[in-house]
């Protein structure tokens, strides 16, 4: 209870100096304490108490490549919050890519996120992208991307597949080029089917060391649906074995020729 000072008029007067001015102005004071009283319980506020992720970069260009060789890089993440932060989950858009990261990564610390691409896995222009999770209430989710342009030891043009439809007796045919970037000389030495008894198969040198032609064409009295490959074998270490996929459809020619 606050005292207050007496102030002495006469031989029997006693009345105090000062008194508050009235109920409300008793009545705020207790409120403002009251006030100061309940902060200091309080907790400070969430963002004062989370997880902050800095990520200096979210795209690489890996630039020009090959097919041949695995594509690996490490996207940094630093936590500039006043908790652990957590990835939750890293989620590749291709079985190709394989993820490796530090799970939890403690305030003021730095983690990262490794992604590797299979070899043989992109072939000219690429772009692949993963989706990450965090626990960082600001930034729940980003997306890392990798680009770049990789070039095939050996390019199959149009297509590694081949089909064959029509009516029997038809010219039909189709054909495949295979280009060699490599550097020293590249030769087909064997190739083989698995449908002999369904398919013609040649293969001509069009360039040489560079560019082969493989054409292929239904066998006179084949009819139906069927399905097969062509394994060619090379010199190239780098490419030993290509293969090229044959689907056929042919069907008999209709009465009187229609």
């Amino acid at each position: 209870m606050r005292e207050y000072p007496i102030h002495v008029t006469g031989a029997n007067s006693l009345k105090p100096a000062r008194q508050p001015r009235s109920w409300r102005d008793l009545g705020a004071l207790l409120l403002r304490w009251a006030v100061v009283i309940a902060w200091g319980f309080l907790p400070f506020p969430a963002a004062a108490t989370a997880p902050q992720a800095a990520v200096p970069e979210i795209a690489f260009d890996f630039g020009n490549t090959t097919e041949d060789r695995p594509l690996t890089h490490t996207f940094v993440i630093k936590n500039t919050g006043a908790a652990p932060l957590v990835i939750e989950e890293v989620d590749p858009d291709c079985a190709c890519t394989v993820p490796r990261y530090d799970q939890t990564i403690p305030p003021g610390g730095e983690g990262g996120i490794t992604l590797t691409i299979k070899p043989f896995s992109v072939l000219h222009r690429f772009k692949k992208e993963t989706k990450v999770r965090l626990n960082d209430p600001d930034q729940p989710r980003l997306v890392l991307t990798m680009t770049g342009v990789a070039t095939p030891f050996i390019e199959i043009k149009p297509s590694h597949i081949v089909r064959l439809r029509g009516a029997q007796g038809d010219n039909i045919r189709g054909q495949v080029r295979f280009y060699s970037h490599l550097p020293a000389p590249f030769q087909i030495t064997e190739y083989r089917t698995n449908i002999p008894d369904k398919i013609e198969v040649t293969l001509k040198r069009e360039v040489p060391d560079k560019v082969y032609v493989l054409e292929v064409s239904p066998k006179g009295q084949v009819s139906g649906p069927f399905a097969g490959v062509i394994d060619l074998f090379t010199n190239s270490k780098e490419r030993p074995r290509l293969i090229v996929r044959v689907f056929g459809e042919i069907y008999l020619p209709s009465a009187g020729g229609q």
